[in-house]
């Protein structure tokens, strides 16, 4: 028979990023609190140790909690009123407050100035350390049950287990379903785990010769639907990445999963133009610079090795000079450039910063207090629930408003 290990006022499950800000923000708003962290791994903070490439990307550089909303394509309407409690420009100066500085990329990523996330996961053990808040690796929750006078059992393995008033449940997102199974038994639904943001696997890979190269402002839309965006783009030896791309994915995430990875995307090289003016442009090209060679003179912003190859895809020969350039290639060099057509089969994630949209129904969650409607005195916060965000700190910046809630609810409430 399992015997109870410990007693707490609030039991916190899942040891990452949001159950990190979620056990901290309680303790501040009632230090008297006895909290435990429970983390399924032996390992605490790994998203916020990889996040970034090691740096820790905290946040994004949008203060207006209606502008940041729109960064989500699950769970942008529930943001915007969970951000007017706490957004990206709260998280700057609670961190601030605790000597941690941030500063803004060019493309609105907000990191550390130590460019490192340690300092990031230093700032948190601190915390933890200050406030006494325990924290338990190798513990994986089995089940929770609900007693009389509304305490709750939360059964382990390894036959520990644990009472407590309050349960923040912060176990982040899995594309397994059978990992909510025990939150599923509490009554909950769960909307199917998917990938999302993802690059895409090209069939014909035939600008893989091209790996490396870069575009700061490229269009990729998805043939046949409304889904397009706009941003960097790399390409890969599998095929395209880069901002443009995994933004992309995390938007038409159903879709795809529905095509089965299996589809058509169109590359604008060249931005977002219109059509009928971009090819005037072109054309007064022939009069403009006569002389001077197509193949050897990229423009546009257009590196020179995928201009040459984009050159060669419209059989533009080496010597040709604009004043020479036949209409039938220029209408497929046209093409090349702003619906550059590739063959999707397949994805690549990115295993250790694996997102995934899907989790709890937020119509079953009280969204002023992230207190579940199914079970009382269990809490929400992060990736667990049905909420994902684009690239660019935006999912973390979710994970700490929600969890920032969620402690004020427990904290009001205990």
């Amino acid at each position: 028979m399992n015997a109870f290990k410990e007693i707490a006022d609030l039991i916190v499950v899942g040891g990452g990023a949001a159950g990190f800000f979620g056990a901290i923000q309680a303790a501040e708003k009632n230090p008297l609190l006895k909290i435990i962290i429970l983390e399924k791994s032996n390992k605490i903070l790994s998203k916020v140790r990889i996040s970034g490439g090691g740096r820790c990307n905290v946040t994004h550089h949008c203060f207006n909690a209606f502008e940041l909303a729109h960064h989500y394509p699950r769970g942008e309407k529930q943001l915007k009123e969970i951000f007017k409690s706490f957004q990206a420009k709260d998280m700057v100066d609670w961190l601030g407050a605790k000597g941690v500085a941030l500063k803004v990329e060019p493309d609105g990523r907000m990191f550390p100035t130590s460019d490192n996330s340690q300092t990031i996961i230093d700032c948190f053990i601190k915390l933890t350390s200050q406030y006494n808040i325990k924290i338990h690796t190798g513990m994986a929750v089995e089940s929770v049950q609900q007693e009389d006078g509304d305490l709750l059992n939360v059964f382990c393995n390894n036959n520990l287990n644990y009472n407590t008033r309050k349960l923040l449940i912060t176990v982040g997102g899995n594309p397994n379903i059978q990992f909510y199974s025990w939150i599923q038994r509490l009554g909950h639904t769960i909307h199917e785990p998917l990938p999302s943001l993802f690059t895409f696997n090209d069939s014909v890979k035939q600008f893989t010769d091209l790996m490396g190269v870069a575009v700061q402002d490229a269009e990729v839309r998805i043939a046949k639907t409304k889904y397009v965006q706009r941003g960097p783009l790399l390409i890969t030896h599998w095929g395209l990445s880069g901002p443009a791309v995994i933004k992309l994915s995390a938007w038409a995430a159903n879709y795809l999963h529905e095509q089965k990875y299996n589809f058509t995307v169109f590359v604008s090289w060249v931005g977002h133009v219109d059509e009928n003016e971009f090819r005037n442009t072109l054309i007064q090209l022939k009069t403009k610079k006569p002389k001077q060679k197509v193949v050897t003179n990229p423009m546009f912003g257009v590196p020179a090795r995928l201009w040459e190859k984009l050159c060669s895809l419209a059989e533009i020969e080496p010597q040709k000079i604009w004043g020479e350039l036949r209409q039938h290639n220029l209408n497929k060099f046209l093409e090349f450039l702003i619906r550059c057509p590739f063959q999707i089969k397949g994805k690549t994630t990115f295993k250790d910063e694996f997102v995934t949209c899907g989790g709890i129904a937020l119509n079953e969650i009280d969204l002023k207090t992230m207190e579940s409607k199914k079970i009382k005195n269990v809490f929400f916060a992060g990736e667990v629930l049905n909420i994902d965000g684009e690239t660019g700190g935006f999912n973390f910046q979710s994970a700490w408003s929600t969890a920032y809630l969620a402690a004020k609810g427990i904290s009001n409430n205990i």
